[in-house]
């Protein structure tokens, strides 16, 4: 039977795929503990208070980028480098959503407008990111292996998403919601978008390491393609929606610790 866990299930037992679905988690995570790193020094001198915030959302997807290693590490593998179409946070900067990152290297104040472009997009993308963690979350929180970080990344992204409703919200009510919203519908279109084309190269890649059928390889891309046009027609507006989060502040201490893994 074809499904989300069984699929998962034959990447995890193969040291190629998984070395592979790997090295692309981490490569991700370690961008954005980089971007985030930035928008953190550079905040200006109005969002200095949004500042350590911004730093602990950085230090989490550092995190996430040494707990992944770490689970190629405990199988004795070693990453390998990621296939440029499937590189999801550099073909999203390549597509102008988010900050540049020309711009990031730069040592000038990022403005107002900078910050509630960069929580816009971390909004769209952390939904995307809690989602496909709560999926690992149901599926894999009890695997001897696998299961302490899923649990622990899971929660991660629920209070980064959680985050940025609430500085968002904290932006509209100062008056830039119209600002906001144009933002966060031109990301969550860009998003679907290259989550589409990037869903379709990872399956391509760890078709050819599993020696997937041609059919069965037609009908996970078929499913691919019901989601993107599920998400252009609908599925965008819950990208874009805010409402007050249960998780108030939730990123106002220090990270978690990894768990130990290796």
């Amino acid at each position: 039977m074809l499904s989300a866990k069984n699929l998962f299930q034959e990447i995890l037992d193969d040291d190629e795929s998984f070395r592979l679905f790997c090295s692309i988690a981490a490569g991700g995570e370690s961008q954005g503990g980089w971007e985030n790193g930035r928008i953190a020094a550079l905040a200006p001198e109005s969002q200095r208070a949004l500042a350590p915030r911004i730093a602990r959302h950085g230090a989490d997807e550092d995190k996430h980028g040494r707990i992944f290693l770490a689970l190629l590490h405990k199988r004795g593998l070693r990453p390998v480098a990621v296939p440029h179409e499937t590189d999801y946070t550099m073909l999203l900067e390549k597509h102008g959503i988010g900050l540049a990152h020309e711009r990031l290297r730069e040592e000038e104040r990022l403005t107002e407008h900078d910050i509630i472009t960069y929580l816009a997009h971390s909004r769209v993308t952390e939904q995307r990111a809690s989602e496909q963690m709560a999926l690992l979350r149901k599926h894999f929180a009890g695997h001897p292996d696998l299961g302490r970080a899923v649990r622990m990344i899971s929660d991660d992204e629920d209070n980064h998403l959680a985050y940025c409703h609430e500085e968002l919200l904290r932006f509209a009510r100062a008056g830039h919601g119209r600002t906001i919203q144009r933002t966060l519908r031109a990301c969550a279109l860009a998003e679907i978008r290259i989550y589409h084309d990037v869903s379709l190269a990872v399956m391509d890649h760890m078709g050819r390491i599993l020696g997937w059928s041609r059919a069965r390889a037609a009908v996970l891309a078929a499913g691919i393609h019901a989601v993107y046009a599920y998400e252009r027609f609908a599925g965008w507006r819950r990208m874009v929606s805010l409402a007050q989060p249960e998780r108030r502040d939730a990123l106002g201490g220090p990270a978690t610790p990894e768990p130990g893994i290796a």
